[in-house]
């Protein structure tokens, strides 16, 4: 559904009501999430529509016990770990990249990546295992620093003070001496880990928002990601229109975002599994033996260069986000039937120009149309006012 806006007053440029709905008329750069004013009623800022919800990745699953789920893998297998490590250092007298390593554990797999050539900074959430990994610092001439840090926790949305393990980026990168560099740059640092067993979709999301804004981390350059992901959600992460079922609004932000390798598959029970309470050892828990059926896929995620070459900005991505959303809500519709609710221009007219038909559907999309179908209408001069937003689809 939309509304004429020719004849809107500029005071309404961002806001105007209707009998059947609220909206919000966007113009080509009017959003940004780096200074946003407080909400009104509405939810909205006055300036600045959040057009996506943050519960995806703040609130904690509500379907079981944190006690139940609360377990983390760790690399025990000597072999195993040298073999990662040579993966993510690459190739012997390559100039060492800084490496983040999230939760290191027990140090074994650091332990590696230090004998091959990385200079290490382990984020390690446990306080258990601190000390330890210390002491291995010690041994090893401080090459190894050690910070009490939850890397998934890092610029924390949630308000308040930030407490450890939390930490703000703008502390972490000043302690370790890292400066910001452009986007175009090259690669200032990398992170290596696994997401967390039962959190990684909210990860993901919580990461592409940063990535985007260029907020969090990835205000400091193209910031490489090595994870270790879960089948399933490898699986929609790499989906495209030729896996309809599994093709989803992540697969096409991150795809477009990034340059996304695998490095190495592994069976789920190649890894040690850790609750509060301890290891956990010939565990009967549905939930557990599921995964240990599965597989974990080592992904690199590295920022594409040219992702803001052309009319997708850090100050207009919440509105490609939306675009998204509301496209993916109707999977099974046809695009031009989407666009119609998102923008006055002429959708038909806009279709042609990305080279695609009316009857065009959204899984038939792929993530690259996606994209030239935002910046095709983002840099039309058609019209002033090129979005409209419906508030009613916000939490959609």
């Amino acid at each position: 559904m939309w509304i004429p806006v020719a004849r809107l007053p500029p005071r309404l440029r961002l806001s105007a009501s209707a009998a059947a709905g609220r909206f919000c008329i966007l113009g080509s750069a009017a959003a940004t999430r780096k200074h946003l004013p407080a909400r009104n009623r509405s939810g909205l800022s006055d300036c600045s529509p959040q057009l996506l919800p943050e519960t995806d990745f703040r609130n904690p699953p509500k379907k079981a016990s944190r006690s139940s789920l609360d377990f983390k893998r760790y690399v025990t297998d000597r072999r195993l770990a040298e073999t990662l490590a040579q993966i993510v250092c690459g190739k012997p007298n390559r100039p060492p990249h800084l490496l983040l390593e999230c939760n290191p554990g027990p140090g074994i797999l650091t332990e590696a990546l230090l004998e091959a050539g990385a200079k290490v900074v382990a984020l390690e959430s446990d306080k258990t295992f601190i000390p330890h990994l210390e002491s291995l610092g010690k041994k090893l001439d401080g090459k190894l620093r050690v910070i009490h840090c939850d890397f998934f926790r890092i610029d924390p949305r949630s308000g308040g003070a930030i407490k450890p393990p939390a930490m703000s980026s703008e502390e972490l990168f000043k302690n370790l001496g890292i400066e910001e560099v452009p986007w175009t740059a090259g690669i200032p640092l990398k992170v290596f880990g696994m997401f967390p067993s039962r959190g990684e979709k909210r990860a993901l999301w919580k990461l592409a928002y940063d990535l985007y804004s260029c907020t969090s981390i990835y205000k400091f350059g193209r910031i490489e990601i090595n994870m270790f992901i879960g089948e399933k959600e490898f699986q929609k992460l790499m989906a495209d229109p030729r896996n309809p079922k599994l093709y989803h609004v992540l697969s096409v932000i991150w795809q477009i975002a990034c340059e996304i390798k695998v490095l190495h598959m592994e069976p789920w029970s190649s890894f040690d599994v850790y609750t509060r309470s301890g290891r956990l050892e010939n565990t009967k828990r549905k939930e557990v033996l599921e995964l240990l059926q599965q597989k974990l896929y080592l992904v690199q995620m590295t920022p594409r260069q040219n992702l803001f070459a052309n009319s997708l900005t850090p100050m207009n991505y919440n509105i490609f986000f939306h675009l998204l959303k509301h496209c993916f809500g109707r999977r099974t519709a046809t695009v031009i039937d989407h666009l119609r609710s998102l923008t006055p221009l002429d959708a038909r007219d806009v279709l042609m120009q990305i080279g695609k038909e009316e009857d065009e559907k959204v899984v038939n999309m792929y993530p690259q149309d996606f994209k030239r179908l935002f910046e095709t209408i983002e840099c039309s001069e058609d019209c002033a006012y090129k979005w409209l937003y419906d508030e009613t689809l916000e939490d959609m």
